[in-house]
């Protein structure tokens, strides 16, 4: 399946069906008075966070949905059919926001999680409610109310423990699937990740945690060069940032800590609070530089680079240092998840419309 994780689509509700002006006409009755019922509610157009979908491909090519409206009002006291709501199933970690003004709306965070994102219309009022005493054969009925009209735009962030961070050809695709069951494509050239990866890395029966593998960066990202870009905002959710460096690159003209700086300013120049979240730095292709110089080597790059935070040196080819690697993850995601609430729950922006859906309305 192609990862699809933008799509823009307009979503229509429909118009509550308008009230009745009609008067009880039976034999016998020779007053009958008003009778006319209220019309339907339109439908609404609810998205819900489903996590056995993980990508928006159905809304590229379906672009527009449009709610039925909601049935006219009767004689008879009888009102109208309200018309069937439409439900959008979204990936988890969706964001929906206003085409037209960038205004985020809703966040569906949460599997499950459902939100009115085009409430329909109310049903207009029979003249039955406009009787009295003095007015005992009213002929006012109201229309019903337009559906709500929206152009929206959704992106998806995927839901991920870790997120990994690097130029090119650093190796994040080979140590995805040297820890997980994941298998993204893995070549001797730049540029073979060209979509996010996600794999569940097991560490016990009962401990895991999930990684994400981003197309590589490159230097300009922030303004657009490569694709990485496109997909930094897939790292948003993450609790670590794991910034793999190719130690020992083939070419001998690259400089590794100009490479590890550049790819850090293009994190900062494309959003800070990403540049601010919990990073550890991954020496990877230990297992290319020879074991007389491999120790200096790695403490050269530390000192030039400057980094005082966590270090780890592995071969995502050999697994050499994975596993410690993966072990000392697990300790700080569960850390950070024994924090949090059992049961976070996720809000809407702020000034959005409510969350749970109300039929009475």
């Amino acid at each position: 399946m192609k990862f699809i994780d933008e799509a823009k689509i307009e979503v229509i509700a429909g118009n509550g069906g308008n009230g009745s002006a009609s008067f009880r006409r039976e034999k016998f009755v020779p007053r009958g008075g008003p009778d006319g019922g209220d019309g339907g509610r339109g439908g609404s157009i609810i998205a819900v966070a489903d996590r056995n979908i993980n990508t928006l491909i159905d809304f590229r090519y379906t672009r527009v949905f449009r709610a039925r409206p909601g049935e006219g009002g009767r004689g008879a006291d009888c009102n109208g059919k309200g018309a069937d709501d439409i439900i959008l199933r979204m990936p988890v970690g969706t964001v929906i926001s206003d085409l037209l003004t960038g205004e985020i709306l809703f966040d569906l965070a949460v599997d499950g999680q459902r939100t009115v994102i085009a409430k329909g219309g109310k049903g207009g009022l029979g003249n039955l409610h406009f009787k009295t005493s003095t007015n005992r054969a009213p002929r006012q009925f109201t229309q019903g109310e337009p559906g709500e009209e929206r152009e929206l735009k959704l992106e998806l962030k995927v839901l991920a423990d870790v997120g990994l961070l690097g130029m090119p050809n650093a190796g994040k695709s080979t140590f995805i699937r040297s820890v997980s069951a994941a298998r993204p494509k893995v070549a001797d050239y730049p540029f073979t990740t060209l979509a996010p990866n996600l794999g569940v890395v097991r560490v016990d029966i009962d401990k895991s945690f999930v990684i994400a593998d981003i197309p590589g960066l490159i230097e300009g990202a922030a303004d657009g060069a490569g694709l990485g870009h496109r997909f930094l905002r897939h790292l948003a959710r993450t609790r670590l940032l794991l910034h793999l460096v190719d130690i020992a690159p083939m070419n001998g003209d690259t400089d590794p800590v100009y490479d590890a700086r550049a790819i850090v300013e293009e994190l900062r120049k494309y959003d800070e609070a990403l540049y601010d979240k919990p990073r550890w730095l991954v020496l990877n292709k230990v297992d290319m530089l020879a074991d007389d110089v491999r120790a200096q080597t790695i403490s050269d790059f530390v000192r030039d680079y400057g980094w005082d935070g966590p270090v780890f040196s592995i071969s995502a080819l050999t697994g050499a240092g994975c596993k410690e690697l993966t072990y000392a993850i697990m300790a700080h995601v569960s850390a950070i998840r024994d924090a949090e609430p059992d049961n976070p729950e996720a809000t809407p922006a702020a000034d959005a419309a409510p969350q749970e859906y109300d039929p009475t309305l």
